[in-house]
């Protein structure tokens, strides 16, 4: 397959490289060209492309923020080939989805919402990876219109890139989901390492803090971006947190064991849950 990579970031450099392994053909195009020769230099790509000769590939995968994805595809469709595929990288997909969804229908190719479920706390093409897809999940949130040729043909490649399981769901769904999954996590780990204990922590932290500290190195403008768009479920996962945080407070001021043992105890069960539905998917 003749392949596109728009973004040679992070995520656009290791979906560049894991899909040059997979046997195909892969171009790239990044706003510094220093980047695109060092992809070329290492060859995660054969070649560079320009936006007006986007008609040589089949599909189109684009590694931008969310603005930039939709200002991109909206300003370049035009050279996209008759039924291109494109796909997005965004980490979220309601915004991106209701914006490109119909305009792809009314232009002439097909576009599927597209969330790689990797990633690296270090941000640049320098850190990308051509295993970073290796045994993790991507998910899809296609338009009803996509035929199942199509789909099938995403899938498969996405499969060749290493990822070990495909979920398709819709774009509400995966921004209810990601809220919890994704997006809480960072901002626990980010306002847990404001503590000023944290300068102080030598010769005391081992893997729990290693943990929960690994995602406080964020990329702050595509975070911010990320929190923003899906700021409704984002909200309510943290009032959520909060409520579970304000019970274990309490039973801390009240010095009240038993109902704090039954709080813990409560969280392994919930661990254990997790875990069980982890094992069925």
């Amino acid at each position: 397959m003749k392949i596109a990579v728009i973004g040679l970031g992070l995520i656009g450099g290791s979906v560049a490289k894991a899909c040059k392994n997979a046997g195909n053909e892969v171009y790239g195009l990044d706003r510094e060209l220093s980047v695109v020769l060092k992809a070329k230099l290492v060859s995660a790509i054969d070649a560079e492309i320009k936006a007006e000769e986007l008609s040589r590939v089949e599909l189109i995968i684009i590694a931008l923020y969310k603005g930039d994805t939709i200002e991109f595809i909206k300003q370049n469709s035009k050279h996209f080939a008759p039924n291109a595929i494109v796909l997005d990288c965004t980490g979220t997909k309601r915004s991106v989805c209701s914006e490109i969804d119909g305009f792809a229908e009314k232009n002439g190719f097909y576009f599927i919402g597209a969330h790689p479920m990797a990633g690296r706390e270090f941000s640049g093409f320098e850190y990308s990876r051509d295993n970073l897809f290796d045994n993790a999940s991507i998910i899809l949130t296609p338009s009803k219109n996509i035929p199942i040729e199509i789909l099938a043909r995403i899938k498969k490649l996405c499969q060749n890139m290493g990822f070990a399981e495909v979920v398709i769901t819709t774009p509400d769904n995966h921004d209810k989901m990601i809220a919890f999954t994704s997006q809480l996590a960072h901002v626990v780990s980010n306002a847990y390492i404001k503590s000023p204990t944290a300068a102080k922590r030598g010769g005391f932290s081992a893997g729990s803090y290693k943990d929960l500290t690994r995602v406080a190195r964020l990329n702050v403008d595509m975070w911010s971006e990320l929190f923003l768009d899906n700021r409704d479920n984002l909200i309510t996962e943290i009032e959520i947190l909060e409520k579970n945080l304000s019970d274990i407070k309490r039973t801390l001021i009240d010095n009240d064991e038993v109902t704090l043992k039954k709080l813990l105890e409560f969280g392994v069960q919930c661990k254990e849950i997790a875990d069980k539905t982890d094992d069925k998917s």
